[in-house]
């Protein structure tokens, strides 16, 4: 993100432009440097920033959808949100998370290799203290004592890596299916040799909130997991799949439609009396409506005026026939 200056300093900037204390040409020359930037061949990126702009929105979604699974779970409310997307080398990933920590290692079908879910500490200790009974004073202060993790807490959060990997299916949805399944939780980063120090790694960094108090959550995923689903990375083919999908939708919702079961009234006509009528009214008494016995009759669907019908007969049942189609927009 550029940094966005304050009204002092675009003054400072000003007067020193005004009085020579900086050159322009200089700046210019600078700029021009550092359009050369380094490449380093051990770690290539593989995967384009149109990629990696589709990627930020599946995980946009799944910062929601995980957000109210983990709120549920432990019964306090869960903020997450995607803090960045970028591709680093996966030593570079496991030399940036704290030692204890929780790592979920995990694979999705049919995508390849592993994948890492590494959840912060305090984080972690947050979930146990909530989900045992204890307080927010009580979670936050345990949060900032304990490091490490008994047996117990392990099986606790399991429940909470098992949620939060359902909702990195759901996110997925869109572009494939797929099913997670856990291979093994580890606490030491430094002994999780699933993948080649040099492997080119996407990392998903997230911001986790609860009670004022800020973590995060990495998920990492190797450039082997997209071999085979580049072409439906595209935001091109993204928005094809969803119109066929909503053509799918659609021809679904219309056959239900038709199937539905709507009610039907015909009115014979409409006739007005004072209550002293109504209630002295008995067997034999005549009705005079405001419809002559010539005219034909209104038909209603769910309330509304859509047909105008002839009365008659059909098979010894009373029926109607439908003369005419009423628009919309003509008054009832």
């Amino acid at each position: 993100m550029k940094q966005v200056l304050s009204q002092q300093e675009i003054d400072s900037l000003l007067n020193a432009l005004n009085t020579g204390e900086i050159d322009p040409d200089a700046i210019k020359e600078e700029e021009e440097k550092n359009k050369v930037r380094s490449y380093d061949f051990r770690r290539p990126i593989k995967l384009s920033k149109e990629y990696i702009n589709t990627l930020h929105m599946i995980f946009e979604n799944f910062s929601k959808i995980s957000a109210n699974l983990l709120s549920t779970q432990i019964r306090t409310n869960v903020n997450i949100a995607v803090g960045a997307v970028e591709q680093i080398s996966y030593d570079e990933f496991i030399h940036s998370i704290p030692n204890p920590t929780l790592m979920g290692i995990f694979h999705s079908k049919p995508l390849n290799g592993n994948q890492v879910l590494e959840i912060n500490p305090q984080f972690c200790l947050q979930v146990i203290e909530l989900m045992c009974g204890g307080s927010e004073s009580k979670s936050n202060k345990s949060a900032t004592k304990k490091e490490k993790f008994t047996d117990i807490e392990l099986g606790i959060l399991e429940d909470i890596v098992l949620s939060i990997l359902k909702s990195f299916e759901s996110a997925w949805s869109e572009i494939i299916d797929i099913e997670t399944e856990i291979d093994s939780l580890e606490t030491n980063p430094q002994l999780v040799q699933n993948m080649s120090p040099n492997e080119p790694v996407v990392l998903i960094s997230f911001s986790v909130e609860v009670f004022e108090s800020n973590s995060f959550i990495n998920i990492c995923i190797p450039y082997v997991s997209f071999e085979n689903i580049t072409d439906k990375l595209s935001i091109r083919s993204w928005f094809d799949f969803e119109k066929d999908t909503g053509e799918e939708n659609k021809d679904l919702l219309s056959q239900r439609l038709m199937t539905s079961i709507v009610n039907l009234e015909v009115s014979l006509g409409k006739s007005s009396i004072t209550v002293d009528d109504f209630l002295q009214l008995e067997v034999g008494d005549i009705l005079q409506l405001d419809m002559k016995t010539t005219d034909p009759l209104k038909m209603y669907v769910e309330d509304k005026l859509h047909y105008v019908v002839k009365p008659g007969e059909s098979n010894g049942k009373i029926a109607v026939q439908v003369l005419q189609y009423i628009e919309e927009d003509v008054e009832q």
